[in-house]
């Protein structure tokens, strides 16, 4: 069959260089941001899906309307309380972005607005607050923005009692660290190196100028992230580096900001740890000779880990994520049986006990706990029908209390669904867990659209829960589905493992299966499997229809690392060093090779593929739209076949789309309006 474009398709931006008798890369120019030949070309791709998806636009807005309707606009989180005042975030109706509160007390005293991110927001510009923290006395914020998406932020601090500003001429600062000591006028940060990569450490005095702050750490080998933070108890502020297998953590004593870190322990490869403090010990959370992870307690006197003594066991058949440490108690995250769950350590007598929960198809997970000296701990619990709850639980008697469960308007009824698991088996015999969800009158008969959902890398586990957005697919009969897949950790430790490095191809090979069993269980009409996934989810979605195109109708890669090959052999991209432990390093032949069989961009084929969609951000620092954008014109250049490939970039935003909610509500009904449009689902009222 030849290779056909449509012919209101954007031109194919083919530059083909050779050296000798070698093919180099034909759309690599499209990396030059620069260049006004390759913006040019996105926005001719970005009217071409316009065009494309012009027959939708009605149903898109009936979507948009549907998703906004079940929000309640005018909300509030759940306060929480920290010396002596009440914090909360609210929104407002017809406003993007959230609004940071407290009150002094008690929720009857008035409110301080500390912050209302819609004031510092330009019109339709992006905005993101990716971090904010008060002073320990509670008169200053300090908060950082980034406006363009590529994780660049300015640092400001507001008085609290006067509502001035006091600083804003810290700039180019990374996003996600930001502290302060116990003095209430020291700040540390972290800088990025040229491959937005956090590899310093900075300490600020109020009132200096920027250029007087103090370098604390540097840390020069690119695998590692370095940040900052404190422990719950304020005692400790503790400067994390880590790797993707190697951790080492520094620390000081946060009544002396200006004083010396020390190493906790030193790092030693493929030895992990993170650490909480409660008296004199310090808590480790550690896989030093623990697949799984365990727990081990050290004086803080003395921290060096050849004093670190077990406190909580390895357990082949349990995977431990976290450990937050209170006055009296440990509560640990952790996974068994696929299923998260909250364990809770009385430090007192040794005894212990895992949360109850009232589903099992269902994810439990910590929430704000910023209180040390207390007996009772929030979490949050939620599953495919059931909205984010958040509980209270008495650490000590085990009564809990619900303090609020996101209210879904529109006559949203759990009973109208139902979830289950399922399993499916996939090519080398291993059994992979599918939680689904579906309107509770639909029947595995072989006719209902399918939504597969995947990600299966960095371990990271994708669990059930509920979404409002997602009623739209589920009362058009769309059957939503979640393959708990290799690379993440649903099912422990060894989960991750066996979906990484040399073992990558079990993540795809899962994600087929995980298809194959909904068809052949009937809960799926062969011809109407589509499949989302983003980031290296779209890794996922890239691989999968290389390997099986004829399985899938339609297929969603969001912000897709697909262009494996190029990315992880320029160690000048963001990401690409600190993630060979991850792929594997390419200039390894033996992963070079393997990389290369699975690699989306190098393994397109002339062949009918499914009906594509591919978005992307022109601002995203982690998987550069230059992927996104190469990928769909080699695919162009091999398409087969009358399917649709559209690729649609956000020319303001970073890798996680726009910022505002109203905005964010418009892509996923772009989204949806194309799967449904692909699966055959209604594209009326419901």
């Amino acid at each position: 069959m030849s290779t056909q474009t449509p012919p209101d398709a954007p031109e194919r931006p083919v530059k083909v260089t050779t050296h000798g008798d070698v093919r180099i890369d034909e759309y690599a120019w499209l990396r030059e941001k620069e260049n006004p030949e390759v913006i040019e070309y996105l926005e001719q791709e970005n009217t071409y899906a316009r065009n494309r998806m012009s027959h939708t636009e009605v149903f898109q807005e009936t979507l948009y309307e549907e998703m906004l309707g079940r929000i309640k606009q005018d909300d509030a989180d759940v306060p929480w309380p920290k010396n002596g005042y009440l914090y909360y975030d609210r929104t407002e109706e017809g406003r993007p972005y959230r609004i940071l509160c407290r009150r002094k007390g008690s929720m009857d005293a008035p409110e301080e607005v500390m912050l209302d991110v819609n004031e510092r927001a330009d019109a339709g510009g992006y905005i993101r607050v990716t971090a904010s923290s008060v002073s320990p006395d509670g008169t200053r914020l300090a908060w950082l923005e980034d406006r363009s998406g590529y994780e660049r932020c300015d640092l400001f601090v507001k008085d609290l009692r006067s509502g001035e500003i006091i600083e804003e001429s810290l700039h180019e600062l990374s996003p996600w660290s930001l502290v302060w000591g116990n003095d209430n006028e020291t700040l540390f940060y972290t800088r990025q190196d040229e491959t937005n990569r956090p590899d310093r450490v900075y300490r600020h005095r109020l009132g200096t100028e920027s250029t007087s702050d103090e370098l604390v750490l540097h840390e020069p080998d690119g695998r590692f992230f370095v940040g900052i933070g404190r422990t719950r108890s304020g005692r400790w502020l503790m400067i994390n580096l880590g790797s993707q297998i190697t951790s080492e953590y520094h620390v000081l004593d946060a009544d002396d900001p200006w004083g010396d870190f020390t190493v906790l322990s030193p790092r030693r490869q493929g030895i992990e740890y993170s650490v909480d403090h409660r008296g004199e010990h310090f808590y480790i959370l550690t896989n030093d000779q623990a697949m799984n992870f365990k727990v081990m307690q050290v004086p803080t006197s003395n921290p060096g880990s050849e004093h670190w003594t077990d406190l909580v066991a390895h357990d082949d058949g349990t995977y431990i994520l976290g450990v937050d440490a209170f006055r009296d108690h440990l509560v640990i995250s952790q996974r068994s049986g696929g299923y998260r769950q909250l364990r809770v350590l009385d430090l007192r007598d040794g005894s212990s006990r895992v949360l109850e929960l009232p589903e099992e198809v269902s994810t439990v997970r910590p929430d704000v706990n910023r209180e040390f000296d207390t007996d009772v701990y929030r979490f949050g619990y939620t599953s495919m029908t059931t909205p984010s709850s958040i509980y209270e639980e008495d650490l000590d008697g085990g009564t809990r209390t619900l303090l609020k469960q996101d209210e879904v308007l529109g006559g949203y009824d759990p009973s109208r669904y139902v979830t289950r698991r399922i399993m499916a088996t996939s090519a080398d015999g291993t059994a992979v867990p599918i939680s689904v969800v579906h309107r509770n009158d639909l029947e595995p008969d072989g006719t209902n659209p399918v939504l597969l959902y995947g990600y299966g890398s960095y371990g990271a586990s994708m669990d059930p829960r509920f979404s409002s957005t997602r009623v739209s697919l589920l009362d058009r009969g769309v059957v939503f589905a979640v393959g708990h897949i290799r690379g993440g950790s649903e099912m422990g430790r060894r989960w991750y493992e066996d979906g990484k490095f040399l073992n990558k191809r079990h993540t795809f090979e899962d994600f087929i299966a995980c298809a194959e069993a909904l068809r052949d269980s009937g809960w799926a009409d062969p011809d109407r499997i589509a499949i989302q996934g983003a980031s290296a989810g779209g890794l996922l979605i890239g691989a999968t229809i290389n390997m099986r195109p004829e399985l899938f109708c339609a297929a969603h890669a969001g912000v897709p690392f697909v262009d494996v090959m190029n990315t992880m052999l320029d160690p000048t991209i963001p990401l690409t060093v600190i993630e060979y432990e991850e792929w594997g390093n390419p200039n390894d032949p033996v992963y070079y090779e393997y990389m290369k069989s699975y690699s989306p961009y190098d393994n397109i084929a002339a062949q009918d593929y499914p009906d594509l969609l591919v978005t992307a951000g022109l601002n995203d620092p982690r998987v550069h739209y230059w992927e996104p954008a190469k990928w769909t014109a080699r695919l162009r250049d091999q398409w087969t076949g009358d399917s649709v490939l559209l690729l649609k970039t956000n020319m303001g935003a970073g890798h996680g789309g726009a910022s505002g909610r109203y905005e964010r509500l418009r892509e996923i009904a772009y989204e949806y309006a194309f799967l449904l449009d692909r699966l055959g689902a209604p594209m009326d009222d419901r």
